[in-house]
Protein backbone atom coordinates (compact mmCIF):
# COMPACT_ATOMS: atom_id res chain seq x y z
CA UNK A 1 0.00 0.00 0.00
CA UNK A 2 1.57 3.46 -0.96
CA UNK A 3 2.32 5.78 1.88
CA UNK A 4 -0.45 8.96 1.43
CA UNK A 5 1.48 10.81 4.61
CA UNK A 6 1.86 14.17 3.03
CA UNK A 7 5.48 15.77 2.17
CA UNK A 8 6.43 18.21 5.27
CA UNK A 9 6.67 21.53 3.55
CA UNK A 10 8.86 24.09 5.19
CA UNK A 11 8.24 27.80 5.45
CA UNK A 12 10.42 29.92 3.26
CA UNK A 13 10.25 33.93 3.83
CA UNK A 14 10.23 36.26 0.83
CA UNK A 15 10.27 40.33 1.41
CA UNK A 16 10.39 42.90 -0.76
CA UNK A 17 11.07 46.77 -0.15
CA UNK A 18 11.78 49.75 -1.83
CA UNK A 19 11.96 53.15 -1.64
CA UNK A 20 11.89 56.32 -3.87
CA UNK A 21 13.25 59.64 -3.00
CA UNK A 22 12.76 63.01 -5.00
CA UNK A 23 13.93 66.54 -4.54
CA UNK A 24 11.30 69.81 -5.17
CA UNK A 25 12.34 72.72 -4.46
CA UNK A 26 15.08 71.46 -2.01
CA UNK A 27 12.84 69.81 0.41
CA UNK A 28 13.04 65.76 0.17
CA UNK A 29 10.35 64.17 -1.11
CA UNK A 30 9.49 60.36 -0.47
CA UNK A 31 7.34 59.32 -4.31
CA UNK A 32 6.77 55.55 -3.76
CA UNK A 33 7.16 53.24 0.15
CA UNK A 34 6.58 49.47 -1.23
CA UNK A 35 7.09 46.71 1.31
CA UNK A 36 5.79 43.42 1.72
CA UNK A 37 6.15 39.86 3.18
CA UNK A 38 9.72 39.94 5.66
CA UNK A 39 11.15 43.23 4.22
CA UNK A 40 10.18 46.74 5.90
CA UNK A 41 11.52 49.90 5.08
CA UNK A 42 11.95 52.70 7.74
CA UNK A 43 12.78 56.48 6.88
CA UNK A 44 13.80 57.37 10.57
CA UNK A 45 15.13 60.80 9.12
CA UNK A 46 13.80 62.85 6.08
CA UNK A 47 14.86 66.35 5.18
CA UNK A 48 18.64 67.57 4.66
CA UNK A 49 20.20 63.99 4.78
CA UNK A 50 17.66 61.79 4.42
CA UNK A 51 18.07 57.93 6.17
CA UNK A 52 16.78 54.58 4.72
CA UNK A 53 17.01 51.70 6.70
CA UNK A 54 15.92 48.45 6.21
CA UNK A 55 14.93 45.42 8.10
CA UNK A 56 14.87 41.74 7.21
CA UNK A 57 11.67 40.95 10.16
CA UNK A 58 12.17 37.38 9.64
CA UNK A 59 15.50 37.34 11.48
CA UNK A 60 17.54 35.50 8.95
CA UNK A 61 17.95 33.37 5.63
CA UNK A 62 18.03 29.97 4.93
CA UNK A 63 17.84 27.90 1.66
CA UNK A 64 14.67 29.17 -0.62
CA UNK A 65 14.27 32.43 1.03
CA UNK A 66 14.15 35.78 -0.85
CA UNK A 67 14.65 39.02 -0.17
CA UNK A 68 14.99 42.10 -2.00
CA UNK A 69 15.63 45.73 -1.24
CA UNK A 70 15.40 48.85 -3.72
CA UNK A 71 16.33 53.00 -3.51
CA UNK A 72 15.76 55.16 -6.38
CA UNK A 73 17.26 58.72 -5.64
CA UNK A 74 16.17 61.07 -8.42
CA UNK A 75 18.43 63.55 -9.48
CA UNK A 76 20.54 65.85 -7.44
CA UNK A 77 19.71 64.00 -4.34
CA UNK A 78 21.97 62.34 -1.77
CA UNK A 79 20.99 60.03 0.69
CA UNK A 80 22.61 56.84 2.87
CA UNK A 81 20.60 53.67 3.02
CA UNK A 82 21.54 50.97 5.71
CA UNK A 83 20.16 47.90 7.56
CA UNK A 84 19.27 47.93 10.66
CA UNK A 85 20.81 45.27 12.13
CA UNK A 86 23.58 42.44 10.76
CA UNK A 87 21.82 39.66 8.43
CA UNK A 88 22.30 36.39 9.09
CA UNK A 89 22.46 33.22 6.37
CA UNK A 90 21.45 30.06 8.86
CA UNK A 91 22.16 26.46 7.78
CA UNK A 92 20.70 25.73 4.32
CA UNK A 93 19.41 22.25 4.00
CA UNK A 94 18.31 22.67 0.37
CA UNK A 95 18.48 25.34 -2.10
CA UNK A 96 20.38 28.71 -1.70
CA UNK A 97 19.25 32.17 -0.14
CA UNK A 98 18.58 34.70 -2.96
CA UNK A 99 19.03 38.41 -1.80
CA UNK A 100 18.40 41.42 -4.82
CA UNK A 101 19.87 44.73 -3.93
CA UNK A 102 18.87 47.27 -6.41
CA UNK A 103 20.21 50.90 -5.84
CA UNK A 104 19.71 54.23 -8.16
CA UNK A 105 21.24 57.54 -8.62
CA UNK A 106 19.72 60.23 -10.47
CA UNK A 107 22.06 62.52 -12.37
CA UNK A 108 24.19 64.85 -9.57
CA UNK A 109 22.76 62.26 -6.75
CA UNK A 110 24.68 60.93 -3.97
CA UNK A 111 23.97 57.72 -2.22
CA UNK A 112 25.80 55.96 0.50
CA UNK A 113 24.91 52.08 0.99
CA UNK A 114 26.55 50.78 4.15
CA UNK A 115 24.35 47.77 5.22
CA UNK A 116 25.77 46.12 8.64
CA UNK A 117 27.55 43.14 8.12
CA UNK A 118 26.48 39.63 7.17
CA UNK A 119 27.00 36.66 9.12
CA UNK A 120 27.00 33.16 7.56
CA UNK A 121 26.63 30.03 9.66
CA UNK A 122 28.13 26.58 9.23
CA UNK A 123 26.19 25.45 5.87
CA UNK A 124 24.67 28.51 4.79
CA UNK A 125 23.78 28.92 1.26
CA UNK A 126 23.08 32.44 -0.21
CA UNK A 127 23.70 34.43 -3.65
CA UNK A 128 23.52 38.11 -3.43
CA UNK A 129 23.25 40.25 -6.37
CA UNK A 130 24.23 44.66 -5.79
CA UNK A 131 23.63 46.59 -8.58
CA UNK A 132 23.83 50.21 -8.45
CA UNK A 133 23.05 52.63 -11.40
CA UNK A 134 24.39 56.05 -11.49
CA UNK A 135 23.44 58.98 -13.40
CA UNK A 136 25.66 61.35 -14.64
CA UNK A 137 27.70 63.13 -12.38
CA UNK A 138 26.24 60.84 -9.94
CA UNK A 139 29.05 58.77 -6.84
CA UNK A 140 28.20 56.60 -4.07
CA UNK A 141 29.87 54.91 -1.36
CA UNK A 142 29.56 51.16 -1.09
CA UNK A 143 30.36 48.74 1.86
CA UNK A 144 29.97 45.18 2.44
CA UNK A 145 31.08 43.28 5.49
CA UNK A 146 30.72 39.34 6.15
CA UNK A 147 31.73 37.64 9.26
CA UNK A 148 32.00 33.93 9.76
CA UNK A 149 30.02 32.68 12.42
CA UNK A 150 30.26 34.30 16.08
CA UNK A 151 33.75 34.27 17.31
CA UNK A 152 32.10 35.07 21.18
CA UNK A 153 30.05 31.67 20.55
CA UNK A 154 32.33 30.20 19.49
CA UNK A 155 30.92 29.19 16.49
CA UNK A 156 33.29 27.70 13.09
CA UNK A 157 32.08 27.94 9.62
CA UNK A 158 33.37 24.69 7.45
CA UNK A 159 31.35 24.35 4.85
CA UNK A 160 29.33 27.21 2.89
CA UNK A 161 27.91 28.41 -0.05
CA UNK A 162 28.00 32.13 -1.14
CA UNK A 163 28.47 33.99 -3.96
CA UNK A 164 28.24 37.58 -3.41
CA UNK A 165 28.33 40.33 -7.09
CA UNK A 166 28.46 43.77 -6.65
CA UNK A 167 28.12 45.86 -9.76
CA UNK A 168 28.43 49.34 -10.18
CA UNK A 169 26.83 51.13 -13.70
CA UNK A 170 27.35 54.38 -15.28
CA UNK A 171 24.63 54.59 -17.74
CA UNK A 172 25.93 50.97 -20.00
CA UNK A 173 29.20 51.50 -19.11
CA UNK A 174 30.49 49.18 -15.61
CA UNK A 175 32.74 51.15 -13.24
CA UNK A 176 33.40 48.64 -11.35
CA UNK A 177 32.28 44.71 -11.07
CA UNK A 178 33.08 42.21 -7.74
CA UNK A 179 32.68 38.67 -7.94
CA UNK A 180 32.86 36.51 -4.80
CA UNK A 181 32.10 32.64 -4.27
CA UNK A 182 33.31 31.53 -1.14
CA UNK A 183 33.04 27.50 -0.94
CA UNK A 184 34.48 25.01 1.54
CA UNK A 185 37.58 24.29 -0.42
CA UNK A 186 38.32 28.63 -0.78
CA UNK A 187 37.90 28.19 3.21
CA UNK A 188 40.47 25.70 3.10
CA UNK A 189 42.79 27.59 0.87
CA UNK A 190 44.67 29.55 3.37
CA UNK A 191 46.99 32.26 2.51
CA UNK A 192 45.55 32.70 -1.23
CA UNK A 193 42.23 33.25 -0.17
CA UNK A 194 41.51 34.41 3.75
CA UNK A 195 44.22 32.83 5.50
CA UNK A 196 42.01 31.70 8.83
CA UNK A 197 40.38 35.46 8.67
CA UNK A 198 37.16 35.34 10.02
CA UNK A 199 35.58 38.46 8.97
CA UNK A 200 36.13 40.55 5.38
CA UNK A 201 35.21 43.71 4.20
CA UNK A 202 34.86 45.49 0.71
CA UNK A 203 34.53 48.85 0.49
CA UNK A 204 34.28 51.09 -2.96
CA UNK A 205 34.05 54.76 -3.67
CA UNK A 206 33.01 56.75 -6.76
CA UNK A 207 33.65 60.33 -7.76
CA UNK A 208 35.97 62.14 -9.33
CA UNK A 209 39.61 63.38 -7.55
CA UNK A 210 39.37 60.60 -5.27
CA UNK A 211 43.41 60.50 -5.09
CA UNK A 212 42.92 62.95 -2.38
CA UNK A 213 40.80 61.34 -0.17
CA UNK A 214 43.54 58.55 -0.43
CA UNK A 215 46.31 59.50 2.14
CA UNK A 216 43.18 60.67 5.33
CA UNK A 217 42.01 57.06 5.02
CA UNK A 218 45.04 55.60 4.88
CA UNK A 219 46.36 57.01 8.20
CA UNK A 220 42.88 55.52 9.96
CA UNK A 221 44.18 51.60 8.78
CA UNK A 222 45.88 50.95 12.05
CA UNK A 223 43.17 48.75 14.10
CA UNK A 224 45.15 46.35 15.89
CA UNK A 225 43.91 42.85 14.85
CA UNK A 226 43.17 44.14 11.14
CA UNK A 227 44.86 43.94 7.90
CA UNK A 228 43.56 46.71 5.50
CA UNK A 229 44.63 48.67 2.42
CA UNK A 230 43.31 50.86 0.12
CA UNK A 231 44.48 52.39 -3.50
CA UNK A 232 42.72 55.18 -5.70
CA UNK A 233 42.51 55.47 -9.21
CA UNK A 234 40.77 57.48 -11.85
CA UNK A 235 37.79 58.16 -9.60
CA UNK A 236 37.34 55.19 -8.37
CA UNK A 237 38.88 54.06 -4.20
CA UNK A 238 38.74 50.76 -3.16
CA UNK A 239 39.54 49.51 0.43
CA UNK A 240 39.69 45.68 1.47
CA UNK A 241 40.01 44.53 5.34
CA UNK A 242 40.49 40.92 7.09
CA UNK A 243 40.44 40.04 10.31
CA UNK A 244 40.07 37.37 13.12
CA UNK A 245 37.00 39.01 14.54
CA UNK A 246 34.11 40.98 13.56
CA UNK A 247 34.29 43.64 16.62
CA UNK A 248 37.75 44.79 15.43
CA UNK A 249 36.82 44.68 11.14
CA UNK A 250 33.98 47.04 12.79
CA UNK A 251 35.90 49.38 14.46
CA UNK A 252 38.07 50.12 11.45
CA UNK A 253 35.26 49.75 8.92
CA UNK A 254 33.79 52.78 11.30
CA UNK A 255 36.82 55.11 11.39
CA UNK A 256 37.38 54.66 7.32
CA UNK A 257 33.96 55.25 6.82
CA UNK A 258 33.77 58.43 9.12
CA UNK A 259 37.01 59.49 7.11
CA UNK A 260 35.37 59.13 3.84
CA UNK A 261 32.39 60.73 4.74
CA UNK A 262 34.15 63.76 5.91
CA UNK A 263 33.50 63.15 9.33
CA UNK A 264 29.39 62.53 9.24
CA UNK A 265 28.24 60.44 11.92
CA UNK A 266 27.28 57.12 10.60
CA UNK A 267 23.63 56.14 10.67
CA UNK A 268 21.87 56.09 13.91
CA UNK A 269 21.66 52.41 13.72
CA UNK A 270 25.30 52.11 13.36
CA UNK A 271 26.29 53.45 16.64
CA UNK A 272 27.65 51.05 19.31
CA UNK A 273 30.02 51.84 22.52
CA UNK A 274 33.64 50.67 22.87
CA UNK A 275 34.37 47.21 24.56
CA UNK A 276 36.02 48.07 28.34
CA UNK A 277 38.12 45.60 29.78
Amino acid sequence: MADMTPLQTHQRSRGDAAVRLRLDNGQVRLVDLRQSGSAKAILPRVGHAPEIVFLNTSGGLTGGDRLSYSVTLEDGLRATATTQTAERAYRAGAGLARVDVTLRVGAGGWLDWLPQETILFDAAAMDRRTRIDLGQGAGCLALETVVLGRAAMGETVGRIRFRDRREIWLGDRPLHVEPLTLDDAALAAGVAVLGGARAFASLVMIAPGLEDALAPLRRVLDEPGVTAAASAFDGRLTLRAVAQDGWPLRRQIARAVSVLRRGAVLPRVWQFQERTA
